[in-house]
């Protein structure tokens, strides 16, 4: 052993027997127990070739294909990460963008930021390994996301900050993390208060309706966060674009409105992300078939009349339109859109395109979801696989109430069913009984239809 660390003797594994001891204690662990996974603590206060050289060979001989997750708290860039992966780590904690997403979506700085640290991880780390990387808002060692905005900040405004990061968590290239109590919006500062116990009541929908002590207030309940947390996890489950998709900058402030968008494409699934963290509306103009990071064969397919459906419906504009190559957007102050590629033209009798909501109340069991699929290419033109995801809200026990909106022509007619399916699969799935439902979109406006329950 050598000099203490943090008060505690050190190992050094630079001796050739320390390091097998040390690797062969995890080759051990490995080989008594399905491990899938395993996360590394500070790994920068142990020599790379260590990890090159005994660890990480050693714990894939045990049990080939285990994930090694390193922890580097490093927030500089993600240069400061690359030796731990070409090390054989196969992510690591992306400190640099947390340390983006506080000092500009939690401080209300410019998000050139985030856009900044974005584009130097997937230039420094390339995107298989970025798509790797685990992103986190905050942790057990660091403030909680929800304390950052700072004690001067309204709670309303700590509210919206806080959804647009949670936005970003899930949308941005990675492995979004969550920390107990994020999706309540538990209050933490330093380490122990960031450790605090989950209360009782976080378990029901009564107790997350209610008004809690320590937790984000500002017009809502740690209910409201909760919902909003899995309607965000629901719509990247349902987008491969999310979570294995590619990745292109469309939009950064560089000094104007605070506005940053982005693109995500994987196959036939096409989202482009919007955030306005300005004190008013704002107007881009995203150009999409100009864009060499985006893919020839989505700038072919995203073609002048292409509709995109706002999925998150949090005070977006619920569709729009590619228009000379590009899609203009008109966001409001503080608000966030996920937009996916649907249909392509008006269709039906010509016009502006209307907003109709469609709700079903079903009960599903863990890992199930319910989506909506027709005839119409909005509703995937009865293709499974493009099976419009649906956000459950109102809750009792397994019976939610499921809705999502579409962009429809109006006065057009449309046949359609749900269906459950588990995630994004499209295997296993479960039809609707009876005939198919039916609808027709007004002429203008917006609409909602209810389905009631699940026939």
């Amino acid at each position: 052993m050598v000099c203490p660390l943090a008060g505690l003797p050190d190992f050094r594994q630079e001796d050739s027997a320390v390091a097998t001891y040390l690797t062969n204690l995890s080759k051990t662990w490995v080989t008594n127990y399905a491990i899938d996974a395993i996360r590394m603590d500070t790994v920068k206060h142990a020599p790379n070739s260590y990890w090159q050289n005994s660890w990480v060979p050693g714990v894939l001989a045990a049990r080939p294909g285990t994930f090694l997750l390193g922890e580097a708290f490093l927030s500089g860039s993600a240069s400061q990460l690359k030796p731990f992966l070409d090390a054989g780590f196969d992510s690591t904690f992306n400190f640099p963008l947390r340390q983006a997403l506080v000092d500009s979506v939690g401080k209300g700085g410019s998000l050139d930021r985030v856009a900044g640290s974005m584009q130097d991880t997937v230039g420094t780390l390339g995107l298989d390994r970025t798509l790797l990387q685990v992103n986190l808002l905050d942790n057990h060692d660091v403030p909680r996301f929800v304390n950052e905005p700072g004690s001067g900040v309204a709670e309303t405004e700590i509210r919206a900050r806080y959804g647009n990061a949670l936005g970003l968590l899930m949308t941005l290239p990675g492995i979004p993390q969550l920390y107990y109590g994020n999706e309540l919006g538990m209050y933490g500062a330093n380490d122990p208060d960031n450790r605090r116990d989950m209360p009782a009541w976080a378990w029901t929908d009564t107790g997350r309706g209610a008004a809690q002590a320590n937790f984000m207030a500002g017009g809502g309940t740690p209910k409201n966060t909760y919902d909003l947390t899995r309607k965000l996890t629901g719509i990247r489950k349902a987008n491969a674009a999310l979570w294995k998709g590619n990745y292109a900058e469309l939009w950064r402030p560089n000094g104007g409105q605070n506005v940053y968008a982005f693109y995500r494409g994987s196959g036939t699934n096409r989202v482009v992300v919007v955030v306005n963290t300005s004190a008013s509306a704002a107007t881009v103009n995203l150009d999409l078939q100009g864009n060499t990071g985006i893919s020839a064969a989505d700038r072919s397919a995203l073609s002048n009349g292409t509709v995109f459906n706002d999925l998150l419906a949090e005070g977006a504009p619920a569709s729009a339109t590619v228009t000379a190559g590009k899609l203009p957007v008109t966001i409001g102050a503080g608000r966030m859109g996920i937009y996916r590629a649907g249909a392509t033209g008006t269709g039906g009798t010509g016009g502006t395109a209307v907003s109709v909501t469609f709700q079903v109340s079903a009960s599903t069991f863990f890992g199930q979801d319910v989506y909506l699929v027709g005839d119409r290419p909005e509703l995937g033109a009865w293709n499974t696989a493009s099976a419009l995801a649906m956000t459950p809200g109102g809750c009792v026990g397994s019976t939610c109430t499921w809705k999502t909106t579409v962009s429809l022509p109006p006065s057009v007619a449309a046949q359609f069913k749900f269906i459950k399916k588990p995630g994004d699969s499209g295997t296993s799935l479960t039809w609707e009984g009876g005939s198919n439902r039916a609808y027709t979109a007004p002429a203008s406006g917006s609409a909602t239809y209810n389905g009631g329950n699940w026939q």
